[in-house]
């Protein structure tokens, strides 16, 4: 192999390793003060928060939120809805955000958990795939490097 492809592979595992540390955005609302805030979910009258700007929790010192949150909780027979940065937790249930984890307790009360860090707003209603960019660049990726190795 040419030292020219070496350097132009080693350029791409490189970039294919790195990521990107930007911060993400994510709805910030609660039901019982916005209506527009339960399911189905109307963001046109919301802003999207920065979660990069969120305010540091004192019982948290040094965490940072890095998902989206989407909370859903049944209390005596009323669903509320709450919407925000998550400062901990994984994304979905072992890394899939289309489940959420359920809780349920005493006194007729029921939680669901929904996290999430896949693209900014995933914290709003819809179910999430993987883009068709994302897909297209890893695949043209692949074949570049495959041809290369082969040389």
């Amino acid at each position: 192999m040419k030292s020219l492809e070496k350097c132009v592979l080693a350029v791409l595992v490189l970039c294919c390793l790195l990521q990107i540390g930007q911060a993400i955005k994510c709805w910030d609302c609660r039901s019982d003060n916005d209506p527009k805030c339960g399911d189905p979910f109307d963001n046109s009258t919301l802003a999207i928060t920065d979660c990069q700007q969120a305010p540091e929790l004192e019982h948290l010192k040094g965490v940072r939120p890095t998902m989206c949150r989407k909370i859903r909780q049944k209390v005596h027979g009323e669903w509320r809805y709450f919407r925000s940065c998550a400062y901990m937790g994984e994304p979905g249930i072992e890394g899939d955000e289309r489940f959420c984890l359920m809780r349920t307790g005493s006194y007729n009360i029921f939680m669901e958990f929904c996290t999430c860090n896949s693209k900014d707003g995933c914290n709003s209603a819809g179910v999430h795939r993987l883009g068709w960019m994302a897909v297209l660049s890893g695949t043209l990726v692949s074949v570049l490097v495959a041809h290369l190795l082969r040389q």
